[in-house]
């Protein structure tokens, strides 16, 4: 059994930020100013203001980001959609690589590609392997090659697997266990979510006539890479394929109907995931993430990994004692505060609202409510 870990969850849009240490990518970072400083920002110039705020935007857009030469950075995997149905991709500096395209033209392309993410953690290191030799060459070839797509062309899929079990940590983040009016739990509080409940960025979320009470949950998800059954803690970050944006949409009047949290968790569509699955080679540190989450446009939650109540490395070994973790398998890791349960406002999500999920080096998860 893993120790605890004590060190310091009509048109929508969330927006939901995570950062992490550089690794292998060069980036502009910013450090977001503390309470004194924003008061003294106050009084700056508005010339001086409109600088930071895009030093600020430039922090959590992976698409400001240099790729280097000479390392691998992690992999930037994605789903979008093709003529014949979805594909795996590769985002890069240059445009997204098609694997399934690239391995038909490139007469070089490695053996055992896989087609989807499915495909990857049913096949393991040996396709993930095959991906990294696949991005090298790609390298090398010319930016007009037929197989290299412009991302803003694509429409994405769930950046997961569909076949695998989604489990949620409620109540992981101290400052969300206080705002909700209940003790920082002992153990961890689970539920799941299911296939059905599966967006993509950019895919457009309904709300049922059923419930009024719609709130959103900027999370760090991890996707399992190899079958896990009683692992220590110590060892359990090495079972992480990657980590992505998630936003945990949940129908509070329906969630605290009764004492079972499940109807207010599984509406179709309640889980919009990505855009990117980016691997752990480039996330060293998931306890130290900046995390936030915007409503059209306004920052609601705004917090870091570190106040979680149960680290990552401590939930998959956690689950591990009690189950067989699988590749593809999916763990949201809860949400900070500032949920709309929280602040006590009333002013639930509506139709028309823009939610954005953006995590520092994984992406904009974003999607409209209707």
């Amino acid at each position: 059994m893993p120790m605890r870990n004590s060190s310091v969850a009509s048109t929508a849009v969330v927006v939901v930020s995570i950062s992490s240490p550089t690794h292998c990518f060069i980036a502009e970072r910013a450090r977001e100013p503390g309470p004194p400083i924003r008061r003294a920002a106050e009084s700056i110039s508005e010339r001086q203001g409109f600088r930071q705020s895009e030093r600020l935007k430039r922090r959590f857009d992976t698409t400001q980001r240099t790729e280097r030469k000479d390392c691998f950075p992690g992999m930037y995997l994605l789903h979008f959609q093709a003529p014949d149905g979805p594909r795996l991709g590769i985002r890069t500096g240059r445009g997204v690589i098609d694997v399934a395209a690239a391995r038909e033209l490139l007469a070089d392309a490695p053996a055992h590609l896989p087609a989807s993410i499915e495909e990857l953690c049913a096949d393991g290191e040996q396709a993930l392997e095959a991906l990294r030799r696949l991005e090298e060459l790609a390298r090398e070839q010319a930016d007009s090659s037929p197989w290299l797509l412009n991302e803003e062309t694509l429409t994405y899929g769930p950046c997961v697997s569909r076949g695998g079990k989604i489990l949620c940590v409620g109540l992981n983040y101290r400052r969300h266990a206080a705002e909700s009016g209940m003790a920082v739990p002992e153990t961890p509080v689970l539920f799941p979510k299911y296939a059905n409940g599966l967006a993509a960025s950019g895919e457009t979320i309904p709300l049922p006539a059923n419930a009024l009470q719609y709130d959103y949950e900027a999370e760090l998800a991890l996707v399992i890479g190899r079958r896990a059954r009683s692992v220590a803690e110590s060892e359990a970050l090495s079972y992480v394929l990657g980590y992505c944006n998630a936003n945990d949409l949940s129908a509070r009047d329906l969630q605290f109907r009764t004492s079972q949290w499940l109807l207010g968790k599984a509406l179709d569509k309640f889980l919009p995931i990505g855009p990117y699955l980016v691997t752990a080679d480039e996330i060293p540190d998931p306890q130290s993430l900046h995390i936030r989450c915007l409503v059209n446009g306004e920052v609601r939650q705004d917090s870091s990994t570190a106040d979680m109540v149960f680290s990552v490395a401590f939930l998959v070994s956690y689950l591990s004692q009690y189950m067989t973790l699988e590749p593809g398998d999916v763990i949201l890791t809860g949400t900070p505060e500032g949920v709309i349960s929280g602040r006590g406002d009333g002013k639930w999500l509506k139709a028309g609202d823009e939610v954005v999920v953006e995590l520092e080096k994984l992406g904009r998860l974003a999607n409209v409510l209707a």
